[in-house]
Order: structure tokens, then C-alpha cells, then sequence
């Protein structure tokens, strides 16, 4: 179907293109490239569907973008106006849509916009059509008058929702889910689920997930497939495979993780040594166009947040049968990587192979074996094959180093829990030496995969990270400067190395880990495509994601494409065409679904964050600087926790912003940002998700 796809968008992308009717067009494509008519139909009502393609008159389609039309999202607003934020052109200016001209459209809708005009000022439009509207949201009930409504979350919908009589089942100032209903220019709504009282923390949690379409239970149709599955290895699925349960296997994971989709092992040779990373085999249980494929595709990832996760499987197999717990047989994909004593690879195998694993180890425990303190029983049993291990990474990341690999070392926030579960504090997530041993042998597995089946030409699911655009570099440049950071010269080509310079002029200052983040958000998005582009920031040509097919579908793709290859040896034909649309399709789904996840998984942090911080206000903090803007500036602790002070509410007057200083500047004082202050925090919104400070002192 991407053949079908690529030579609908080519014809449709001429103007002298004449051909009489869509049933023409469909014969033309199938006759001329040997495409089934019915293929060809399908793919243009996907196309049409997926907002690529438009009929802007009877007859008449054009691809978008083209003929002053686009695609994107549209960004609405509490004053009534909004914007579209252009797919796939992150800087590319959003296009302003009056309030009059919205068709209807509402705060992250996919819609398609004609462009009316443009300027220097920037660039007004029309939405034509609503590719994929948003169907449910999550807010507050509401009385006015006789009638109820729900006022959104989201404050950018402008507007309170009406709700249907006969549809109410929620008290006032319940937290809600509503299911939208769209008539003319006019939206109501049905109460789908109520979630609980509107200052109830876990209430405003399961809200904000059902803001970004995310559910925690599964249909049951899936459900009973799942459970159809064996939960213990059957002799005949072992038939075939590299029986490696005699070897000394274990995971290495967080303390409460569930889902174990990794485990390693190792020997010491005389010139080298044998790494394996041993994956779940997740695709002998979750088949090609099952209801369980459907749901992983659906889902995309796992998502976890800091009291649960939402996983991309049932449990019974992500904690179940597909997990590797210890001291159970579990089928695996292998990759066994023959390293030499630098720990590079000389040669690898791919093998399906059953394991059992000898110990399902945590990071604390590896992390003293490998500092050389006491740890517990089971992580001294392996302290052995932890040294080696320990061993191999150093000498990986010291390549990693060389050939400009990057490491950001930006902190994740760790929540802590009571015995009932509920989280009651937080703080700077540990990453030590135990994690990016993991890492690494992770990494240098997903690459050996990923340059293997580059190689055999195979389609397949890649881990792409595109370089940085030259104007982004120069903005990073310039901004550095400001800070009075001397930085090399910008190259002509822009290169992991570079970027790794740049990283190392901000190392061991209080701006740190500020200066890491901007650099971060100048790079473009890694995303996941069936074209191998290569890695920027691991200064990678080859890489994937083999290690995670539990927890992220292209995993799971990739599996299926490997076994399938193993069984096989030889694909071709029109199952390469398949293949070619399988992966372009999961690569995008994939892409979307991560989005969307990473963006939930920060605001419900953000959420207990607030939340944890509310009972505190009053208390003084020690921070630093983190961004100035012409409205206050912004300070971090060191328990990953921002705040804004408000330009009304420091100490002086007659602010003027100076952005490539990054200096807040008033009559007697000056902000700038890496300054390390002393705050007090006057408010904690868990509805907003906002903190506020109040400015104490600077720290000498």
C-alpha cells in the first residue's frame, strides 16, 4: 500500500494531471503500476481520512500542502481566537484563526487550513475541514440556571459545555468525563464517567489522562484473548530454539517494576567477550491482525505515571508470561555479540531461545556490587558477571565518548509512596552507574539489529534523530554567549561532536543543567520511521528498538519482521510490500502515540508535584534561575520542581528583558539565569498546575 500511496500523492501533486472520476483515476494507478484496483482504492480513503489528501471542488483533489492549504492541530484560546500549529514543521510559524473562521474546530483538533493571508506579521487562515476531531474531555460540572454544563480542564476551550437532558449522572462540582456531540455550529455533551470531586488528586489525575485519550482497562475482548494464552512455555514452543536456560541470565530494573522485557548475560574470553541481550519474545504470543495487535498498535507504549501504569498489554502477558521473571523458562529473541577487548562488536547472532533467569536484580543492589559494597544475597551471587559487565560499559561509553555520542544528564523527578500507595514526596531520580550499564548494552544491541536488517534491505521500524537545523545551532550559540560561556565556532556541518563541545562549555555551573535543557529542545524530535536516517544524538548510522516489546509496539514490530526472516530466510514480492506498509504505518502510529504519552506522563507529574508542594507554602528553598521572561523569571529546585516569580512581585521596577543575555534587568537589581536564589513558595495549583514563588535573597 505505500507504492499505492507514494503514486497517489505524486499524480495528485500535478496541476496538468487530467483524468475524468475517481473510478479512472483507480483504474490508471492499478493498469499503469500493477497495483490491485482495490489496494489503490484503500489507500486514497486513507490518505483522505489521514487529512493528506482534500477535494477542495467536485472532482478536483489536491495533496496537502499544496495550493495554499495545510495540516496541523489546532491550538485554541480563552479569548475566543486560536491558531494552527503546522504538522510536521515544528518551526514553522502557527497560522492565526479568527473566532469566526473555526468550523466548529476545538483545542486539539486535526484540521486542515486554507491560508488567507500572509505577512511579515505572520499568517491568518480558515479551517476547511476537521480531519480527526477530539470526542471526549474532562472538566468540572456546573450549574447555571436550571441547566448543566461542564466547565473544561482544558482552558483553551473558551466556552462552558452544555450537557444533554436525560444524559446527567454527576453532581455539581463532580470531576467528569464528557463525550462531545457535534450539531452545526453548536457542541453539547453526554457525562461518559465520573471521575470523583473536583479537588480530589487522583480525580484531576485520571482527568488529565482521559484528556489525552488514554484508558487504563481494556475491552474484554482482548481481555479473553489474553487470558486464552498459556501462562507457562509449552514443549512445543520450545522446538527450534537456542535452549539457553543453563547459562547465567538475570534482569537488572527499578525496584517496582512489573514488566521485565530485558535480561543479559555474559562470558570473559581470551580475546574478548560474549554479551547476550536476551528480549521477551512478546510476538510469539501477539500474532499479526489479532485483537491483541490491534490494541498494541492503538496504544503505542506503555505510560506510567507516579501511582500506575497504563500498559500497552494486558497483564497477563506484560507481568505475565511475556515477563522475565526469575526462576521461570520464558521464550526469548536473543542477540549474542562476540566483542573484542575494546567491546566492539566482531560478530553477532539473532536467535529465538528460551531462558530462565538465575535473578531479577534492582539497580541499588547492582550499583553497590559494582562500588564494591556489600549488597544482598542474590546480587552477590552474579558479583562475578556484574564486574565483567561493569568492564564492558566503561569501555563502550568511552567509545561512546570518542565518536560523539550525547549525555545530557538533565534529573527525572522519583516520587516516594506511603504503604497505601499514595505518593508523599519527591525528588531527583539517581542515575548511576548500574543504569547506564544497562543502557549500554541496550543500545549496542538495538544498533546490531538495526545495521543488520539495513543491510539485508528488509523493511523494518527505525529509531531515527535527525541533526539539528543551522539556524537552531546558531540560536544555541548566541544563547550560550550570552551567558558569557565561551563556545567554539559553528561548523558548516552540524555534528554530534559539536554538540557535544557545547555540552561540555556548560558542564560544572549552577546553569548547568538549565543550558542542557535549552540545548535539548534545539534538537529535532527522535521519532520512529521504516527509513534509516540514523541517530544524532547517540552518533549512531544504524539504530532501532529491539530491547522494549512489552512496553512500545515498534518493538514488537521488528520482532515479528525477525522471526519471521529466522523462519523464512528469504522475503520478497508482494510480502515485501506488505512489509513496506506495515512498518511506514506502525512508525507513525508509534511517533503519535509516544507524543502523546511523554506529554500526559509531564503534566501528571506536574500534577503531584503541586500537589505535594501545596502543604508547603510559607517554607524558603534554595534554587536556581532556570529561564527570564518579560513576565518573571522562572526558578528550579533541586528536587525538579519550577516556579515562576512574577515580575510585579520582585523586589525592584522598570524591568527590561534582554534575551540574548538572558538577563531580567530592572533600575537596581538584575535576574539572570543560572543565579542561585533563595524562594519562598506563596502558591501550589493542582487545577492549573502551576507554582509560585516569591523572591528572598540572592546566594553568594
Amino acid at each position: 500500500m505505500v507504492q499505492a500511496r507514494n503514486i497517489i500523492l505524486e499524480l495528485l501533486s500535478k496541476d496538468s494531471l487530467a483524468i475524468s472520476g475517481l473510478n479512472n483515476l483507480f483504474y490508471f494507478i492499478s493498469k499503469t503500476y500493477n497495483i490491485e484496483e482495490q489496494q489503490v482504492k484503500q489507500a486514497f480513503q486513507k490518505l483522505q481520512k489521514e487529512g493528506k489528501i482534500l477535494e477542495i471542488k467536485k472532482g478536483k483533489f489536491i495533496t496537502i500542502p499544496s495550493h495554499g492549504y495545510v495540516r496541523g492541530t489546532f491550538i485554541g484560546n480563552a479569548k475566543g481566537f486560536g491558531f494552527c500549529q503546522i504538522d510536521d514543521q515544528p518551526d514553522k510559524e502557527d497560522i492565526f484563526i479568527p473566532a469566526n473562521m473555526q468550523k466548529n474546530a476545538i483545542d486539539g483538533d486535526k484540521v486542515i487550513v486554507k491560508l488567507l493571508s500572509q505577512t511579515e506579521e505572520g499568517s491568518d487562515g480558515e479551517i476547511v475541514s476537521i480531519v480527526k476531531a477530539v470526542e471526549k474531555i474532562a472538566g468540572v460540572v456546573c450549574k447555571v440556571g436550571n441547566n448543566f454544563f461542564v466547565e473544561p480542564d482544558n482552558n483553551h476551550i473558551p466556552f462552558k459545555i452544555k450537557l444533554t437532558k436525560g444524559s446527567f449522572n454527576a453532581k455539581e462540582d463532580d470531576r467528569v468525563v464528557v463525550r462531545l456531540i457535534r450539531h452545526g455550529d453548536k457542541i453539547s455533551g453526554v457525562v461518559d464517567e465520573v471521575l470523583g470531586r473536583s479537588d480530589d488528586v487522583k480525580a484531576c489525575e485520571l482527568a488529565i489522562i482521559r484528556d489525552h485519550q488514554l484508558y487504563e482497562t481494556f475491552p474484554q475482548e482482548v481481555i479473553d484473548e489474553a487470558k486464552s494464552l498459556s501462562q507457562e512455555v509449552l514443549p512445543s514452543q520450545k522446538q527450534g530454539r537456542r535452549d539457553l536456560t543453563n547459562i547465567v541470565t538475570f534482569t537488572i530494573d527499578g525496584e517496582d517494576a512489573k514488566d521485565l522485557d530485558d535480561a543479559v548475560s555474559v562470558e570473559k574470553t581470551e580475546s574478548g567477550y560474549i554479551l547476550g541481550v536476551h528480549i521477551a519474545d512478546v510476538g510469539e504470543y501477539v500474532k499479526y491482525n489479532t485483537l491483541l495487535d490491534e490494541e498494541a498498535f492503538n496504544r503505542g507504549t506503555s505510560v506510567y505515571f507516579p501511582t500506575s501504569v497504563l500498559p500497552m498489554l494486558p497483564k497477563e502477558l506484560s507481568n505475565g508470561i511475556c515477563s522475565l521473571n526469575e526462576n521461570v523458562e520464558r521464550l526469548t529473541l536473543s542477540c549474542i555479540m562476540t566483542l573484542d577487548e575494546d567491546a566492539n562488536v566482531i560478530s553477532h547472532e539473532i536467535c529465538e531461545s528460551v531462558i530462565k533467569s538465575k535473578a531479577r536484580l534492582n539497580y541499588t543492589n547492582v550499583y553497590k556490587v559494582l562500588c564494591d559494597e556489600e549488597a544482598d544475597e542474590k546480587t552477590e551471587s552474579v558479583k562475578e558477571e556484574l564486574k565483567i559487565m561493569h568492564e564492558i560499559s566503561k569501555k563502550i561509553q568511552a567509545r561512546k565518548s570518542r565518536e560523539g555520542a550525547l549525555d545530557f544528564e538533565i534529573p527525572e523527578v522519583q516520587f516516594i509512596f506511603d504503604e497505601n500507595g499514595m505518593a508523599v514526596d519527591f525528588e531527583k531520580r539517581e542515575r548511576n552507574d548500574a543504569h547506564r550499564l544497562i543502557e549500554d548494552f541496550m543500545v549496542l544491541a538495538n544498533q546490531t539489529v538495526a545495521k543488520e536488517y539495513c543491510d539485508k534491505e528488509i523493511p523494518f521500524v527505525y529509531r531515527v534523530h535527525e541533526s539539528p537545523r543551522k539556524e537552531k545551532a546558531i540560536d544555541i550559540h548566541e544563547y550560550m554567549k550570552g551567558l558569557g560561556i565561551k563556545v567554539p565556532a559553528i561548523p558548516e556541518t552540524i555534528t554530534p561532536q559539536y554538540y557535544q563541545e557545547l555540552i561540555k562549555c556548560a558542564s560544572g555551573q549552577a546553569y548547568t543543567e538549565t543550558v542542557n535543557k535549552v540545548i535539548l529542545r534545539s534538537m529535532q524530535k527522535a521519532r520512529y520511521t521504516n527509513q534509516c536516517l540514523g541517530h544524532f544524538g547517540l552518533a549512531l548510522k544504524y539504530y532501532c528498538h529491539f530491547t522494549s516489546p512489552i512496553r512500545r509496539y515498534p518493538d514488537l514490530a521488528i520482532h515479528r519482521i525477525i522471526k519471521e526472516v529466522l523462519h523464512k530466510k528469504k522475503l520478497e514480492g508482494q510480502r515485501i510490500d506488505e512489509l513496506e506498509t506495515f512498518t511506514f504505518e506502525a512508525g507513525e502510529q508509534s511517533s503519535l502515540t509516544e507524543k502523546n504519552a511523554d506529554k500526559c506522563e509531564r503534566e501528571v507529574d506536574d500534577l503531584w508535584k503541586a500537589y505535594l508542594m501545596k502543604d508547603r507554602v510559607g517554607e524558603e528553598f534554595e534554587g536556581v534561575i532556570s529561564s527570564v521572561m518579560n513576565f518573571g523569571v522562572f526558578v528550579e529546585l533541586p528536587n525538579t520542581v519550577e516556579g515562576l516569580i512574577k515580575v510585579e512581585d520582585l523586589p525592584d521596577t522598570g524591568f527590561l528583558l534582554f534575551e540574548k543575555q538572558q538577563k531580567l534587568k530592572g533600575q537596581h537589581m538584575a535576574f539572570s539565569v543560572g543565579d542561585k536564589v533563595k524562594v519562598k513558595l506563596i502558591a501550589s495549583n493542582i487545577y492549573t498546575r502551576k507554582i509560585d514563588f516569591a523572591f528572598v535573597d540572592f546566594i553568594k
